[in-house]
C-alpha cells in the first residue's frame, strides 16, 4: 500500500465565502453579504500590523465567548434567520445560520474534500453508493449526490438531518437518491452489516466528543478504531474510497493515515493525509482547519 502526505490543501475556490482576516484568537469571515467574527482556537498570532486587542471594525455579527463556556452572538444590524451561499465549482447551495455555539452550519475548508469525493465518484465508471457518517448538514452528501452517487446520510441529530435535506433541495437535489437517517453511527453501521447492505465508499467526519440519538457517549480516541473496523465490513469487495476527517488538535494527520492504512491493509490502494485550510485575504497567511486521511483504490 502506498502512503503519501500532501501537506496543506487550501479551499481557495470560493466566491461567496472569504476569510478576510484573523488574529488574537478570532477570525473575520464574509458569508455571502454578511461579515461574521468568531473565535478560532488555532489563531494564536496577533492581527497583522495591528496592536494586540485592536477592536474589529467591520462585522454584522460577533460571537462573544463566555468565561464559563458557550457564548452569545451580538448583532450590529438585524440579520435574517438564515441565508444561502453557493459553491460554484460544484454548483451547490447551502443554508447558513449562526447557531448557539459559534457555528454556521458549514465548514468551508472542506470544499477540497467535496471536490475530491466528487471526482472519485465521476471517475468510477460504475454506479456508486456512499455512506456519510456524522454527516452534519450534508455538504459532502450533496457533493456526492451531485456527482451521481446514491448516498446514505447519517447523523445523530434530527435537526442536522433536516438541515441536510434543506441543503439538498437548495442544490437541486430534492429528488436525488439520498437516505436521511437520524441515528447513532456505530449502531447504524452494525445494523447495515446485518441487513447485508454494502457501500462503495465511506465518508466519516467524527467529533471529538458526542452523544448518539439514545444518549450513547462517543469519544474519538476510544471508539474510532472500533467504528473503522465496522466500516470496513460494510464496504463492498472492491471499494472506491474512504475519507476520514478530524478536527481534534490531539490527533496528527499521520495518526489518521495509519488508521486508514491498517483498516484497508488487505485492499492495496493508496493512503494520503494532510491538513485542510483557508487562505487569509488580509495578509496571505493560511489558517489550518483540520486534518484528513484518504484511502483510494
Amino acid at each position: 500500500m502506498a502512503v503519501e502526505f500532501s501537506g496543506l490543501s487550501l479551499a481557495d475556490r470560493w466566491v461567496d465565502y472569504r476569510l478576510l482576516d484573523c488574529g488574537d484568537g478570532m477570525k473575520q469571515e464574509r458569508w455571502g453579504e454578511f461579515v461574521l467574527v468568531r473565535p478560532d482556537p488555532q489563531v494564536l498570532w496577533p492581527r497583522h500590523g495591528r496592536p494586540v486587542g485592536t477592536p474589529w471594525e467591520e462585522w454584522d455579527a460577533f460571537y462573544h465567548r463566555s468565561p464559563d463556556g458557550g457564548g452569545r452572538w451580538e448583532f450590529k444590524r438585524p440579520l435574517p434567520e438564515s441565508w444561502s451561499i453557493r459553491y460554484e465549482p460544484l454548483n451547490l447551495t447551502f443554508k447558513i445560520r449562526p447557531t448557539a455555539f459559534k457555528h454556521t452550519g458549514l465548514f468551508p475548508e472542506q470544499a477540497v474534500n467535496w471536490e475530491w469525493c466528487a471526482q472519485k465518484i465521476r471517475a468510477a465508471g460504475r454506479p456508486a453508493s456512499v455512506l456519510n457518517l456524522f454527516g452534519y448538514t450534508g455538504a459532502a452528501t450533496c457533493a456526492a449526490a451531485a456527482a451521481g452517487a446514491s448516498v446514505c446520510h447519517v447523523d445523530a441529530s434530527e435537526g442536522m438531518v433536516r438541515w441536510c435535506r434543506e441543503n439538498a433541495a437548495l442544490s437541486g437535489l430534492a429528488d436525488a437518491p439520498i437516505r436521511y437517517i437520524a441515528d447513532d453511527c456505530l449502531k447504524f453501521v452494525r445494523r447495515e452489516i446485518k441487513r447485508g447492505r454494502r457501500y462503495d465508499a465511506v465518508i466519516l467526519d467524527p467529533p471529538t466528543y458526542g452523544r448518539g440519538g439514545g444518549g450513547e457517549l462517543w469519544k474519538l480516541e476510544d471508539h474510532l478504531w472500533e467504528l473503522l473496523g465496522e466500516c470496513r465490513r460494510v464496504l463492498v469487495d472492491q471499494p472506491l474510497f474512504v475519507l476520514l476527517n478530524a478536527y481534534t488538535a490531539r490527533l496528527a494527520s499521520t495518526v489518521v493515515v495509519n488508521l486508514l492504512a491498517e483498516m484497508m491493509n488487505e485492499s492495496g490502494g493508496r493512503v494520503t493525509g494532510g491538513e485542510v485550510g483557508l487562505p487569509v485575504a488580509a495578509d496571505g497567511k493560511a489558517l489550518p482547519c483540520g486534518i484528513f486521511g484518504r484511502w483510494e483504490s
